[in-house]
This record gives structure tokens, C-alpha cells and sequence, in this order.
């Protein structure tokens, strides 16, 4: 081989190792804050170890999610901080529907190129949304993909592990005639729905994600951005304290569309639109894309980030917990036993609030 032929290396393939060590370090710190009592080891092992503790019949719980093309926002934004969060709250808040404790969450992150304070800011979010759901960030793996994705471009998913005991494990099982449907104000789009928010928004409408909307109070960006609340711990703290039979987490499909997950057959939940008034965000939506109020419920939250199904004994109880936690929740209807030839397992009635 003369002097001038380049011999074939992954460095000259587009990975860049070293870059991927200095996002390690950059983030490790953070990393290191989102940790529980059981985990065994420390970053840099090949797997990740947590003492499960003990429990009299322990079963664990898993789920898998990414955040969409939410991502692709962020990276228009160039604002990487918080498409973590948004990502910890798509699965946390699935597992703590059947009334599991979320313990901790793994990532993956992968990259056409790394930029190692790119990564840093990803990993600051999904840090901070474990913090927020009470589990440990366990460990992740962060690949680099030349020639497969633009050098800007990224995607993140996760898998997050929790554990009920089995007599306490929640579902459509527990759900009885006369239950009051309880909602929990979300924080906005969540990460559902974004590829018609941004059709309708930015496409159609033709609309800067910089440029300042009134009637949001912000920018269009920052709004579109604002991270998926989580509610993990809010509703952990409810069904120790009040008798919920059930959680619904609201994400793609719509409240109808995941309430009848968990609704069993047999039983109806009787759900009103008057008892709220979506997010600004849905009605900017609707108005601009003449989106019809069917696929509005079908593709986005419309306002409600969860639902817990409580005994009507519990109704109040459950309300002030809620209240006194900061979460913005109200009765949106209750469960009936369903009449001859009712097929529908959720009946939405009536028109919002003020919409």
C-alpha cells in the first residue's frame, strides 16, 4: 500500500469513538443523579444491576416507547433537553396503569453523528424524567449511524421495568358499576399526534416555530416542545391512599380509545365533554387544519393526560389528593352497566367548555 491510499477505518467509516467517550462524560454526572437505593454497580458495566428487594408475589412489569416525530421538533429547535423527559413519560406512565412502581428505564439513542453536547442535553432529559418518576436510569447505549441518518438527526426509545404485587395489580377486572372516571390535566400534545400537528401547523398553515401566538402565550416551538407531564408518582400516591380499580394513560388512539382498554365488558364509562376545556394547542389545531372534533379525540389527548377509575366512596378523597399534589383533575363521568346491544365500552357526550 503506497503512503497516499487511505487504509479503511471506522473513524473513516463516519464513527467517531472518542466523540461517543465525551458524551459519556458529559453526561454521566447526570446520569448518576437518577438512581435508587437497589441499583448494584455503576456506569461503564455491560449491564445494568438492580436488587428487585422483597416481595411476597412480585410481578414485573415492561414497556417499550419512543416520542415520534416530536423528535423532529426538537431538532428543527436545536433544544435537545427535553425530548428525555417526554421519552421516560411514555413508558413509566404505561406501567403504572396496572399499578406497577416504575424502578427503573434503560435508553437508546441513536445518531447519525454524535455531538457529544447533543447527547449530553438528551441524556439531561431523560435524567430528569427519571427523577421525576421515582426510577433509576439504569444504563443505555448510544450508536452512531453514518450513512444511515443525516449527521443532525437522532432517535430515542426506551424500555422501563417496574413491580406490583399480583393482589395489587390494577385492571378492567376491578372496574364495578357506579366507579367515578376521574381526568389529570396534561401539560399539552404530550408526544402524541405530531404528525398532524405539524401538517396542519407548519405545512399547511406555514406557521415559524420562533414566531410568537398570542392566544398560546408563547411560541408556537415552545409550545410544541412543552414535556409530557408525568404522572407516575401522583397516581402511586393515589392507589395507596384511595380505592382505584384503574389507570388509563391517554397517548395515541384518544381518551375513548384507551379508556375502553381498560374497561371491561359488560360496563360502560359515560365520559361528558362539558366538564373541561381542551389546551389552546387542540383548538389552534382544529381551527387552522378544519380538523374534524372525531379525529381531533382520535389522534390527540384533547386535555386529559390520565385517568384513574376510583369507587365512588373515594370520589372526593381521590379529588383533594390530586388537588393537594398540584395536578389539575376533575370528575369527567362514571361507569354504568352496559344496556342490551350497547356495543360501545366509552360513550363521549355533549360539547366542551367554552371550545
Amino acid at each position: 500500500m503506497s503512503e497516499h491510499e487511505e487504509s479503511a477505518s471506522y473513524a473513516a467509516a463516519g464513527v467517531d469513538i472518542e466523540a461517543g467517550d465525551r458524551a459519556v462524560e458529559l453526561f454521566a454526572p447526570l446520569a448518576k443523579k437518577a438512581t435508587r437505593p437497589e441499583v448494584r454497580g455503576g456506569l461503564g458495566g455491560f449491564a445494568g444491576l438492580f436488587a428487585l428487594g422483597k416481595y411476597k408475589e412480585p410481578l414485573l412489569a415492561a414497556g417499550s416507547d419512543g416520542v415520534g416525530t416530536k423528535l423532529v421538533i426538537a431538532q428543527q429547535m436545536d433544544k435537545h433537553d427535553t425530548i428525555g423527559i417526554d421519552l421516560v413519560a411514555m413508558c413509566v406512565d404505561d406501567l403504572v396503569v396496572c399499578g406497577a412502581e416504575p424502578l427503573f428505564l434503560q435508553d437508546y439513542i441513536a445518531v447519525g453523528k454524535v455531538v457529544p453536547e447533543h447527547v449530553a442535553q438528551i441524556v439531561a432529559g431523560i435524567a430528569e424524567g427519571c427523577i421525576q418518576a421515582g426510577a433509576a436510569l439504569l444504563g443505555g447505549e448510544t450508536a452512531e449511524h453514518p450513512g444511515v441518518m443525516k449527521p443532525g438527526d437522532y432517535d430515542v426509545s426506551a424500555t422501563a421495568v417496574g413491580v406490583v404485587e399480583a393482589d395489587e395489580l390494577l385492571g378492567p377486572d376491578r372496574v364495578r358499576s357506579g366507579d367515578v372516571v376521574i381526568a389529570m390535566a396534561s401539560s399539552g400534545l404530550h408526544s402524541n399526534g405530531y404528525s398532524l400537528a405539524r401538517h396542519v401547523l407548519l405545512e399547511k398553515a406555514g406557521l415559524p416555530l420562533d414566531g410568537y401566538m398570542e392566544e398560546l402565550g408563547r411560541t408556537l416551538g415552545e409550545e410544541m416542545l412543552e414535556p409530557t407531564r408525568i404522572y407516575a408518582k401522583d397516581c402511586l400516591a393515589l392507589a395507596a391512599e384511595c380505592e382505584v380499580h384503574t389507570f388509563c394513560h391517554v397517548t395515541g388512539g384518544g381518551l375513548a380509545g384507551n379508556l375502553e382498554r381498560v374497561m371491561p365488558e359488560g360496563l360502560v364509562a359515560e365520559i361528558s365533554r362539558a366538564t373541561w376545556t381542551p389546551n389552546q394547542i387542540f383548538r389552534t389545531i382544529q381551527s387552522l387544519g378544519k380538523v374534524s372534533q372525531e379525529e381531533m379525540e382520535k389522534t390527540f389527548n384533547m386535555g386529559v393526560g390520565m385517568v384513574a377509575v376510583v369507587s365512588a366512596q373515594d370520589r372526593d378523597r381521590a379529588l383533594a389528593m390530586l388537588t393537594a399534589r398540584h395536578i389539575n383533575a376533575w370528575e369527567l363521568g362514571t361507569v354504568r352497566t352496559a344496556q342490551d346491544g350497547e356495543a360501545a365500552k366509552v360513550i363521549l357526550e355533549g360539547s366542551h367548555r367554552d371550545y
